[in-house]
């Protein structure tokens, strides 16, 4: 067999993750690696700091990106927060809630559930049951954007509730962050990770994290070691540490895909966080209107719909796997398929970060909208395309 150079197609990413790259992110991959301790790299390191508070609305000292994906930044939270014998409040209305449940299982400690149906979003009033049940659980932890659905769930009063009872909050952002309000000090959050290949547009590979000043006494003050060592933001700070202080060797960090996510957020300063919230909220709108006008309906009510992913109901009848290929085939164009309680009943469709754009929600729209046609499913005979582009153009 002979292997050559791998030359990936040229795709559009309109699934739930990762997202279409911007052609400065990727260049910025292409820069001279230089050393992880590099007076020049650790400059670039206390920049990347600052671009996170913007992107996270926050001033907690303890803001860095995490060497590994979203699920890195999940493990950590918990395991720097939660020991053995803790009982901790788990909220699950998709996929991502029951990885909690695993991670406070994992590290020795009673996960406590409340659970909503896949497309609702947490019940505030069912939280509150539980802290009130259960005094001195040690935290709430929820999904704040169920990639898995498609649902947002009010995160200021959910931190608000743990707050009140004493608990504190461990929250999802790995959808939310760049594509809808993530607002960590107005909430009171004591801990947010996210993901950097969802609205921020980078690579996959790198979990931003904010943690508060309490969740920093918390992690200081613990009873046992942390079980992680990889992941023990004691040792990790001493690398991320204060601007200006002697960095000491913790891991070889992943150089090029840092001077990414660096990119990537110097473009979201750019635009402006609110900007880039408003600009996938319109995007979804016009392709909410589009899928509407050939009869396709969305699984999430308006009011707690996900602009950045967007998940519709499969037509009675349609073969949604070969609809999917389909688009990839014919059109380069990635869509996602339903996950768990919800395989072969959604189409999952993201915008999200550089993809959130016109040309995207009229290409998707178009290319199911034939696919669709070509496949004698039962759609209605509006223009979909026409529909986005009225919304589009108001």
């Amino acid at each position: 067999m002979t292997v050559t150079s791998f030359n990936p197609p040229l795709r559009t990413l309109m699934g739930p993750g990762p997202s279409d790259v911007h052609p400065r992110v990727l260049s910025a991959l292409a820069r001279p690696t230089i050393g992880h301790l590099d007076p020049q790299f650790v400059a670039m390191m206390d920049e990347m700091k600052g671009l996170l508070h913007h992107a996270f609305q926050t001033e907690n000292p303890l803001t860095i990106p995490l060497s590994g994906p979203g699920s890195v930044g999940m493990e950590t939270c918990f395991v720097n927060l939660i020991e053995p014998g803790d009982r901790v409040i788990v909220c699950q209305n998709g996929v991502f809630g029951g990885r909690m449940k695993e991670n406070v299982e994992r590290c020795g400690a009673t996960a406590i559930m409340v659970e909503d149906d896949w497309g609702l979003p947490v019940d505030p009033g069912k939280v509150e049951d539980a802290l009130k049940a259960n005094p001195g659980v040690k935290a709430v932890a929820f999904v704040h954007a169920e990639t898995s659905t498609g649902v947002q769930s009010d995160a200021a009063l959910l931190c608000r509730l743990a707050q009140e009872h004493g608990a504190l909050s461990i929250v999802d952002a790995v959808t939310s962050l760049g594509g809808t309000p993530v607002l960590t000090d107005e909430w009171g959050a004591d801990a947010i990770y996210s993901g950097s290949q969802k609205c921020l547009s980078c690579v996959p590979g790198l979990s931003p994290v904010t943690l508060s000043r309490r969740a920093e006494d918390v992690i200081r003050g613990r009873n046992h070691k942390v079980q992680s060592w990889f992941m023990d933001l004691n040792l990790i700070m001493g690398y991320w540490g204060d601007s200006g202080a002697s960095r000491s060797y913790h891991h070889t960090a992943p150089i090029n895909a840092l001077y990414a996510l660096h990119e990537s957020l110097i473009m979201l300063r750019e635009e402006g966080v609110e900007n880039a919230w408003k600009r996938h909220a319109r995007m979804s709108k016009a392709l909410v209107a589009g899928l509407s006008a050939i009869g396709l309906e969305m699984l999430v009510d308006e009011t707690a719909r996900l602009p950045q992913l967007n998940s519709v109901k499969i037509p009675e009848g349609v073969n949604e796997a070969e609809v999917r290929r389909r688009l990839l085939v014919d059109y380069d164009l990635e869509i996602g398929a339903g996950l768990g309680a919800l395989a072969g009943k959604v189409w999952r469709i993201g915008l999200m970060g550089a993809g959130a754009t016109p040309k995207n929600v009229t290409l998707c729209l178009g290319a199911l909208q034939a696919v669709l046609t070509d496949m004698k499913a039962d759609i209605g005979h509006g223009d979909a395309v026409q529909a986005a582009q009225k919304v589009l153009m108001a």
